[in-house]
Parts: structure tokens; C-alpha cells; sequence
């Protein structure tokens, strides 16, 4: 993925935080919390209570933002280049915004962990929304731990869809979806799982219309378009954040019944929806006789 040239991306749009304790976030939603257990797994083969690994005493936490950036800087910075899909994020799902009356969300690069309103989190937590507080949360460490633990091809591409999976869960908070979904149970074919793959759909959506969605700021559109082999590392990294991929990978084998965010297939098959639909329409994971 490539952003245009002649783009400049939202001074403060994105907060950065540093300095706090270790933590475990929870009640949110995202990729994270699906590598939670693999990471406790992997730090402790399986030996540690999972709330003792990551919560921890807190430090004092300092504040900022991330500056302007140009086009150039979002395509070989990574701060730079979430501040510049924020800013598409939030010009895609504007009219969105404006019909449900509801802002965007607040989002936060954290260094190491962060106080939230769904508690604390860490660096180990991984990227996730918190509705409590409508923000979105993420170490950008986790990219790397995404293709050195995961497997993942990596890529800018794939960076963008975990941001853009998060956002998709601000917009199931703004909708309705996140308070009529049972998101507390487990399974093929549970909410949450239905919940996971829809913000997959919706992330899908982002890609598919950032390509033609011109910056109202700069007159350009926000990216160049996504070329095929572009596409698959984004298609890759919804398949290494698949349940049946990060349970392979715990070595503890593969149990459909505690699913929460899908198969590796089905991350690539509703990405994929959403991208060549390029609507919320085309992410209807609930009605979906099969997922």
C-alpha cells in the first residue's frame, strides 16, 4: 500500500503514551485478544496465571501526539503511516459518523502499556478497541511480533488492516452491533466470532474505497491503488490472526469450541467480502447461514 503523493495526514489525530505499568485490557474487542493466550503460552509454557503475567504496578504516563506527516514520511514511517490511515479511517466512515451522530474514535500509539477505560494494558495485550472509552489502543511493537511470532509476511498493507479491524469495531459500537452481540461466549458460530469477522468485513470496506476516496484537505486520493501482491500480505496477516493458526501455534491443538474471532479462512473470506463490496451492507456476518 502506498499513500499518494502530495498527501499530509492530521496533526493530533493520533495520541502517543508512555511510561505507565504493565496491565491486561479487558472487554474490548480486536486482533489482540486473540494473541493473548498464545503469548502467555509462549513467555510461560502454559505455567503462569495469565492476570499475575500482565498486570503490574503503574508508572507515570506521559502524553503527546503524533505530528504532521506528508505522504512520503506514511510510506517508511510506521507512527507516521498509522496517523495516515486514521485520517482515511475517519474520512471513509465519515458519512457513517454523521448519520449514527457519533464522533470518531480517540487513538492511542502507546510504548509498553497505558491505562484504559476497559483497564490496563501492555505491549502483550496487542491492538484492541475499548468501547467503554470509544478508543483504539495499540503498541506498534505488536507488527513485529506479527510476523516473528505469527508467521505473518508483514508489510504496510498488513499493518494497516489491524488498524483498520479496529476501527471496524468503533463502528460496530456507533451502529448497535457490539451492544446487541453476545460477545461473551465462545464457538464457530458465536457472536463473537460473528463480531471479529464483521470488523475483518469492514476493514475489507477501508481498503477496498481508500484507493478512490479523495482527502478533503489535500485534494488527492488517500492511496494509490492496491496492487495484487499488496492485497495477499494483507490476506496473510488475517490469516495468521486466525483461531485455528494461533492455537497451532500454542501447540495446545486446534478446539472450534473456544473460537472468538474466526478461522484463518474465514478472516481472508470476510476481508475479502468487504473489499470487493465496498459497503457495511456486504458484512452482514450475523445473517450468514455460514461463515
Amino acid at each position: 500500500m502506498t499513500f499518494q503523493e502530495g498527501g499530509s495526514f492530521n496533526s493530533g489525530r493520533v495520541g502517543t503514551r508512555s511510561g505507565a505499568g504493565r496491565g491486561l485490557a479487558i472487554g474490548g474487542g480486536g486482533i489482540g485478544a486473540a494473541l493473548v493466550a498464545l503469548v502467555i503460552v509462549l513467555l510461560t509454557h502454559g505455567q503462569a496465571d495469565p492476570t499475575q503475567l500482565l498486570q503490574g504496578a503503574g508508572g507515570q504516563e506521559t502524553e503527546g501526539t503524533v505530528g504532521q506527516c506528508s505522504a512520503e514520511q506514511a510510506n517508511t514511517d510506521r507512527t507516521c503511516r498509522l496517523s495516515a490511515t486514521i485520517d482515511s479511517l475517519d474520512t471513509v466512515w465519515g458519512p457513517t459518523m454523521q448519520q449514527e451522530g457519533a464522533e470518531v474514535p480517540a487513538v492511542w500509539s502507546f510504548k509498553d502499556s497505558t491505562d484504559t477505560g476497559c483497564g490496563q494494558a501492555s505491549a502483550a495485550s496487542g491492538p484492541f478497541y475499548c468501547p467503554d472509552d470509544k478508543s483504539i489502543y495499540l503498541d506498534t511493537s505488536f507488527f513485529d511480533d506479527l510476523t516473528t511470532q505469527l508467521g505473518a509476511e508483514g508489510g504496510p498493507l498488513a499493518e494497516e488492516y489491524v488498524v483498520a479491524h479496529e476501527y471496524g469495531h468503533h463502528i460496530q459500537q456507533v451502529t448497535g452491533v457490539m451492544a446487541r452481540a453476545n460477545r461473551g461466549g465462545t464457538g464457530a458460530s458465536s457472536d463473537s466470532v460473528r463480531v471479529e469477522l464483521q470488523a475483518d468485513c469492514l476493514a475489507g470496506v477501508w481498503a477496498g474505497k481508500a484507493a478512490s476516496t479523495v482527502d478533503p484537505d489535500t485534494g488527492v486520493t488517500y492511496l494509490k491503488p492496491i496492487t495484487h501482491q499488496q492485497l495477499e500480505t494483507a490476506l496473510d496477516a488475517a490469516a495468521a490472526v486466525g483461531d485455528d493458526h494461533i492455537q497451532a501455534q500454542s501447540g495446545a491443538g486446534v478446539n472450534p469450541d473456544s473460537f472468538t474471532h474466526g478461522t484463518s479462512a474465514q478472516r481472508q473470506r470476510w476481508f475479502t467480502k468487504g473489499y470487493q463490496g465496498k459497503s457495511i451492507a456486504s458484512c452482514d456476518t450475523f445473517s450468514a447461514s455460514s461463515l
